[in-house]
């Protein structure tokens, strides 16, 4: 063990805390740290029990300290909360050191580790558990660079996003957005997910990195499915509040993707890349509020059964043939139990309301005008029957004209009297 005085030659201008301690607890030395912690001077000789304000919260600290000391403990240590006499509450990391062979027999060094936790704390809350985990305790994390790992993407998008913003205050609508996005990250958290970003409105994650995932196939649908059902309680909330109802659509693909630190040595993002991450992103794009859409890719991968709604086919950019995607409303024993465009109830009265009406590609409007009339509406204002002598295809999106009433709609099937449609957003709402 240190003499006092290399104590105070080494000691002096460390940020931790350090104290030299007699047999019976009381203290010989404590350097400007401690002094500062406890709020004592060096020369006090105190007990270091004593020196630990006597209030709710400092049980640990103090239990651990007349401990180690009277049970004579070679070496102790462990992580406390401590509380000072203005109330402030510290995490302290705890090391006790004893020999037995010198009258001062303890060496206490203190750490306090409450900057590091929120380091910590706001690492996970600005990335996510996963990323934040691979960052602080892996090699890898500390590099920039990655590497090619098979993952399945997920990609979620709330459908009418432009119209709400214009609605909602702009304190309004980060209320609405925040608490729409808590709701899916505890699905996302539950299959072991990884949030790479919210991209507005949307988010972007990846199943199978930074932490591999034999079955992220099947973690992600489920994910999915559970993200849909969780939108009930999502809009429950909303209609308490004031808020408008908010609908989202999902898009999944499993792939190769290179993942891993992008950046550089100054500022670095954990990120996701690839033509499965494109192609993720063009399938959500054809889904309406509600729905899943799933690749055949993924499909393949997953041994549980599927319950399969419709499939269809697609042709994302960069790609030479049609890819194949099946709609599911569940899979195993989690379904997402909505079948409103499935069985739509129509209103009796019929509106035949005529509209001029765009095609939209790739979200821009059209230049071409085409006629269209609204027929019926479903009882619930979210669908109607849309006839014009225009062939439109499934998952269209259009945009229907009447004055400065703007309606986007999506194509969700061709039936004898017209197209079923889906209405995305609206400046007021249709209704008879």
């Amino acid at each position: 063990m240190i003499s006092l005085e290399q104590a105070q030659y080494f000691f002096e201008n460390t940020e931790d805390s350090v104290c030299m301690i007699s047999r019976s607890g009381e203290i010989m030395y404590a350097n400007p740290a401690a002094e500062k912690l406890f709020e004592i001077s060096s020369d006090s000789h105190i007990k270091i029990w004593k020196a630990v304000p006597f209030v709710e919260g400092n049980d640990n600290l103090i239990q651990l300290l007349i401990d180690s000391v009277t049970n004579k403990v070679a070496s102790h240590e462990a992580v406390v909360d401590y509380i000072n006499n203005q109330g402030e509450i510290s995490n302290l990391h705890v090391r006790m050191t004893c020999d037995q062979r010198e009258p001062i027999v303890y060496l206490v060094v203190i750490t306090n580790l409450t900057q590091l936790f929120k380091v910590n704390s706001a690492l996970i809350r600005y990335t996510s558990p996963e990323i934040a985990d691979y960052v602080l305790t892996t090699e890898e994390g500390q590099k920039s660079g990655g590497q090619t790992r098979n993952v399945t993407v997920l990609m979620s998008d709330l459908r009418g996003f432009t119209a709400l913003s214009e609605k909602l205050t702009a304190e309004e609508l980060i209320t609405v957005l925040n608490h729409y996005f808590e709701a899916m990250v505890v699905c996302i958290h539950k299959y072991n997910g990884t949030v790479i970003e919210f991209l507005g409105d949307g988010i972007f994650t990846v199943f199978g990195a930074p932490k591999e995932n034999a079955d992220h196939p099947v973690s992600a649908v489920k994910c999915a499915v559970e993200m849909q059902r969780a939108m009930h309680d999502v809009n429950q909330w909303n209609r308490e509040n004031g808020y408008p109802e908010l609908q989202m659509g999902i898009g999944i693909n499993t792939g190769d993707c290179v993942v891993g630190n992008i950046g550089s040595e100054q500022a670095m993002k954990y990120g996701c890349m690839g033509s499965s991450v494109n192609i993720t992103g063009r399938l959500e794009s054809l889904t309406i509020g509600g729905q899943v859409f799933l690749t055949e890719i993924t499909a393949k991968h997953i041994k549980e059964e599927l319950s399969v709604v419709s499939e269809g086919s697609f042709l994302p950019k960069g790609v030479s043939e049609e890819l194949k995607y099946y709609e599911i409303d569940g899979i195993g024993d989690i379904t997402i139990g909505d079948d409103s465009a499935k069985n739509i109830v129509w209103q009796d009265q019929v509106m035949n309301r005529k509209y001029e009406f765009y095609i939209l590609e790739e979200k821009k409007v059209g230049v071409n005008a085409h006629e269209g009339t609204i027929r019926y509406i479903s009882q619930n204002n979210r669908f109607a029957m849309f006839k014009t002598g225009t062939e439109l295809a499934d998952k269209q999106n259009i945009m229907l004209k009447s004055g400065d009433e703007c309606i986007y709609a999506k194509v969700i099937r061709k039936e004898e009297k017209g197209f079923v449609i889906c209405f995305t957003s609206m400046t007021q709402k249709v209704s008879s």
